[in-house]
């Protein structure tokens, strides 16, 4: 019992919690008590937080409030700490994929991605006079001579230019270089003229979330000070071998900052708006590398996935989020915010173009007796598999909006009638409990990876909203963390134990679809803990866990607002969930509107 007198849960052992459909495990929906503050209110907020005593009470308070304390830093739990969500490599049987041969370089791994498409893409959006312009497109274009990595190129830097002006304000770059652009953009000209092209990424425009490193740019982590005190040397290994298949890297993309909120909202440098609506925000953290793809800047983007920070702005900007099992892409390079929670990611426009790039950069480089396999799907027919079995958790996949929830469920009906896929109905118990273990975790690890820099750095430096983040991350204590990891430990046993009947785990992506973007939070970032815990609430065992995830468009809400629908598989069924998700994409697409800011880089001049 804590000072305050509330009353801790006391678990039973993990085995003995019914998984079934008829459970009576208490589903607890997040009853946020923290108002929205934006603006001066939040300025007030922050002081008041960081007075001695004064402040430590508030945050005791907080956490009281929102069950941390009586779910996870006070409660008693039986299982012993899992410290990390990495997951020692097994051979589960994936229907209809192709075995890579080891040791191929990544470039060699695109041309075999590719080789598993379909000879045309039926796919490919062209309803309402949208065309989402795929890798292969581009390539196909530049191989044809019908026009050139420069020409596209010149379009994308035009676009961007368009973009960052005082009447949309899109906010898609904190930094793009021009001339390295064209530098880029000329050799693989120079390429194809040759009939040489590295790979079908070659001439290909990707976006880099600026929480990874690419050379030239500093990464800022959406700080203006972090790019200071650690200079990037080098590109991270995901960066490198995407620049060894060709591809242009066309900057550094907006963020929320130090991937502390699920907004986007950044007031260092512009905040990230929404193609679908400028009005509302993309979503964090890797906020940036959404919108420009759903913009059509670019088909494939990198960001790091720490909360469902590659998938939750991905559903609300209506793109394909992939997420790979934990270790499946190295880490070297990326900012290291969070360990055992946190990996780089794919956000693009089709689910053709996120197996091409999971291709690219996946991690061979470990030694052969430690790497797992790697199987690419082959997407040749629709559907590529058969006899699925979807795990469905009714309390938790009904706690969203009406749209999303009727959205979702049709999704899953039209799987069922076109494939015959089964959805079958579980129970994933403590799913309120894994959240606020996860947030424990990834804060604490937050502030110990930063606290080197943050030591000597000036308050004044860091956005008003990040600074509560920092003040409540730094606030866990050392038995709140251990008793995270017990969680994590359960959780665990929880889904492996599900898909021993289950393929996959099918949930929305996000509880409510984007929200409003609103002016008083643009210099000092907001607390919106409600629409943010709504908006992560299906995020958190990709993260936690380290299982691999991927979101797909379904539909729009009444405001023609994006809806995405979540796949969690089992370690290491990445071709698995791209076969799933290029059913549900076939299936769903041809009904997509689009977005109210969009850029046709392949027009001819």
């Amino acid at each position: 019992m804590g000072i305050f007198g509330s009353s801790a849960k006391v678990y039973q052992p993990a085995a003995e919690v019914d998984l079934g459909p008829g459970s009576g495990e208490l589903y607890i929906s997040p009853n946020v008590k923290a108002p929205r503050v934006a603006g001066l209110l939040v300025k007030i907020f922050v002081w008041v937080l960081e007075l001695p005593i004064v402040g430590w009470v508030l945050l005791y308070i907080l956490k009281k409030d929102n069950l941390i304390n009586k779910l996870v830093s006070e409660a008693e739990i039986p299982e012993t700490p899992l410290f990390t969500a990495t997951h020692s490599w097994e051979d589960t049987p994936e229907q209809n994929v192709s075995l890579t041969k080891p040791d191929l370089s990544p470039a060699e791994r695109v041309q075999e991605a590719v080789s598993c498409l379909p000879e045309r893409l039926e796919s490919t959006l062209a309803t309402d006079g949208l065309k989402s312009w795929t890798i292969r497109d581009f390539s196909n274009a530049y191989s044809s001579g019908e026009t050139t990595p420069v020409q596209v190129a010149k379009r994308f830097l035009a676009a961007v230019k368009e973009s960052s002006g005082p009447t949309l304000n899109m906010g898609f770059f904190i930094s793009y270089d021009t001339e390295d652009i064209m530098k880029q953009a000329e050799e693989s000209t120079l390429r194809y003229q040759r009939g040489a092209p590295l790979s079908a990424l070659d001439g290909v425009l990707v976006g880099v979330k600026d929480e990874i490193d690419c050379l030239p740019y500093p990464t800022t982590g959406g700080t203006r000070w972090l790019g200071k005190a650690r200079p990037c040397e080098a590109d991270a290994a995901c960066v490198a071998q995407l620049r060894a298949c060709g591809a242009v890297l066309a900057g550094k993309t907006n963020m929320h900052e130090l991937g502390a909120g699920t907004s986007g909202i950044n007031p260092h440098h512009g905040s990230a708006r929404n193609p679908y609506n400028v009005g509302k925000v993309a979503g964090g953290s890797s906020s940036g590398s959404a919108a420009v793809v759903c913009a059509g800047l670019c088909p494939v983007a990198l960001g790091v996935d720490g909360g469902g920070s590659v998938r939750m702005p991905a559903a609300l900007c209506g793109v394909v989020g992939f997420k790979p099992t934990a270790g499946r892409l190295s880490s070297a390079g990326v900012l290291p915010l969070n360990w055992t929670v946190g990996m780089a990611g794919i956000l693009a426009g089709t689910v053709e173009d996120a197996a091409i790039a999971y291709s690219a950069i996946a991690d061979q480089s470990q030694p052969s007796y430690l790497r797992p396999e790697l199987n690419l799907p082959l997407l040749t027919s629709t559907p590529s598999i058969s006899n699925v079995k979807l795990a469905k958790s009714a309390k938790w996949f009904n706690d969203s909006s009406d749209d999303i929830r009727a959205c979702c469920d049709k999704a899953l009906q039209t799987l069922y009638t076109q494939y015959g896929w089964e959805t079958l109905e579980v129970t994933v118990p403590e799913i309120e409990e894994m959240r606020l273990a996860h947030y424990v975790t990834i804060g604490s690890e937050c502030t110990a990876s930063l606290s080197k820099y943050l030591d000597k750095l000036k308050r004044s430096e860091i956005g008003w909203d990040v600074r509560v983040a920092l003040g409540v991350y730094g606030s866990f204590s050392s038995r709140a963390y251990l008793n995270s990891q017990r969680l994590r430990n359960r959780q665990m046993f929880f889904h492996k134990q599900i898909f021993k009947t289950a393929d996959v785990i099918v949930s929305p992506m996000t509880g409510v679809t984007a929200p409003a973007l609103q002016d008083d939070a643009l210099k000092t970032g907001e607390l919106d803990y409600i629409n943010g815990a709504a908006l992560i609430r299906y995020s958190i065992a990709g993260n936690f866990l380290g299982l691999p995830a991927i979101t797909i468009m379904v539909g729009q809400d009444k405001a023609g607002l994006p809806i995405g629908l979540q796949f969690i598989g089992r370690p290491w069924s990445e071709a698995t969930l791209l076969h799933i998700a290029f059913a549900m994409q076939e299936a769903c697409s041809k009904n997509h509107r689009k977005p109210a800011v969009f850029y046709d880089l392949l027009k001819k001049d």
